[in-house]
């Protein structure tokens, strides 16, 4: 099927799930993950009605950028982001979702401010509390919350996670769950209820995300097709 056709598949899928929970798929932010994928993919979901394009990789992202791959949606960032990487990616997206440490907070705030710029961010949970992925620690996220709200060019407009990888059907929906009961506690005890954007769910699991709570989900292969590293 062609780009235009796996995005209305999964638009009617957004919607039936988000009907369960008494919203419609019109209350739920779709992503594009366009990551290993061309300028003129970019341009045939941004064609389709795609609400967001999310890149993982910076170098990627900047060659994208040259050829204006992005016009006509806003962009995000929801990758991995290194600290010496940051000056690339502040001012050039709408969101940089993946924000989670309090050094990469502070790289973010530094390189706002030499913009005069305020940054949008998610912070980023590590629900799975596993090694090898970045991300706040549950127990953590209150107190980088606090310090995130202390930044004057850094405002936090909702929480992200990447859960661990389901063995199980529907085995995510734990952490999904743990995470929105996260966002609703820190939206209300420390941004006044203004946080906008649960981002969790992808190709695999957006429907369970967004029963859990989601509004906002990054589907990369089932828009564009399998990814093929070995390239």
């Amino acid at each position: 099927m062609s780009i235009a056709e796996n995005i209305a598949v999964i638009r009617q899928k957004i919607d039936a799930a988000a009907r369960e929970t008494g919203r419609t798929g019109a209350d739920i932010t779709l992503v594009g993950a366009s990551k290993m994928n061309d300028a003129a993919a970019c341009r045939q979901a941004i064609a389709a009605g795609i609400d967001v394009l999310g890149e993982n990789r910076v170098q990627e992202m900047t060659a994208k950028l040259a050829e204006n791959a992005y016009d006509g949606a806003p962009l995000h960032f929801i990758g991995h982001l290194q600290r010496n990487k940051v000056k690339q990616v502040v001012g050039k997206v709408a969101i940089i979702e993946s924000v989670g440490s309090t050094e990469l907070l502070q790289e973010i705030e530094k390189q706002a401010a030499k913009l005069e710029l305020v940054q949008d961010v998610l912070l980023e949970v590590n629900i799975g509390g596993e090694e090898a992925k970045s991300g706040f620690a549950p127990e953590a996220l209150h107190e980088a919350a606090e310090f995130a709200r202390t930044l004057p060019h850094i405002r936090v407009r909702g929480l992200m996670t990447i859960p661990p990888v389901e063995t199980e059907p529907h085995e995510n929906m734990v952490h999904f769950r743990k995470v929105h009961a996260l966002y609703v506690d820190i939206n209300a005890k420390i941004y006044d209820n203004e946080m906008e954007y649960i981002s969790m769910g992808m190709s695999g699991d957006f429907e369970d995300a967004i029963r859990a709570g989601s509004n906002m989900v990054r589907v990369g292969t089932a828009i564009f097709g399998q990814r093929y590293y070995t390239k």
